[in-house]
């Protein structure tokens, strides 16, 4: 299984995969009706819709494969300062955000497409990139999907500097250094 999962519907074997079990196993709950199904015409080979299987693991309490994750729970936080990246990726794991870090725009570039967070917070103060150019490169990214962006600035930023950001296209203005539950309102506003 790949990490960019597009499928729409998903067949036995699939399952069989993501759950590690024999996809006999996964024939017997589509069966039993446990597991929404439809089959094909002629050989009758089923087919599970991602949203039905996502909807089966809830209600048997089974975790949710990463790659079938919606998006909105990963939080890329590009931050040049190690410490405030730590202290912001600890908040939001322990309130149940799958989190990376980048340290640098390259960085965060590189995993706008392998990540595909759908909110990304950027520092301000990084060297070689401004903060429209960081919000242009979230929403101009390709395969990553709409991309909410929260802007973390100097508490001295002014507010024209805030206006040009917001029309640039960030969502959010948090100033440095992040407190931890206001960092986790604002990404739970935007997911």
């Amino acid at each position: 299984m790949t990490k960019d999962f597009n499928k729409r519907n998903l067949t036995t074997g699939d399952i069989a995969k993501l759950c590690g079990v024999n996809f006999r196993t996964v024939i017997r709950w589509i069966q039993r009706g446990h597991l929404k199904a439809f089959q094909l015409p002629g050989r009758g080979d089923n087919r599970v819709q991602v949203s039905d299987f996502v909807a089966f693991l809830q209600e048997n309490d089974m975790p949710i494969p990463e790659e079938l994750q919606p998006s909105g729970r990963k939080v890329l936080i590009v931050e040049s300062d190690a410490t405030q990246a730590s202290a912001m990726e600890k908040a939001l794991r322990n309130a149940g955000f799958e989190t990376r870090v980048a340290s640098d725009g390259f960085a965060a570039g590189a995993m706008l497409g392998s990540f595909s967070p759908g909110v990304m917070t950027v520092d301000l103060g990084m060297k070689g990139m401004d903060g429209a150019q960081a919000i242009a490169m979230a929403h101009g990214s390709s395969g990553a999907g709409p991309v909410k962006v929260i802007a973390v600035a100097p508490p001295s930023t002014g507010k024209k500097k805030r206006q040009t950001l917001l029309e640039a296209g960030a969502e959010a203005i948090l100033d440095r250094p992040v407190k931890g539950a206001e960092l986790v309102d604002a990404v739970r506003s935007l997911t």
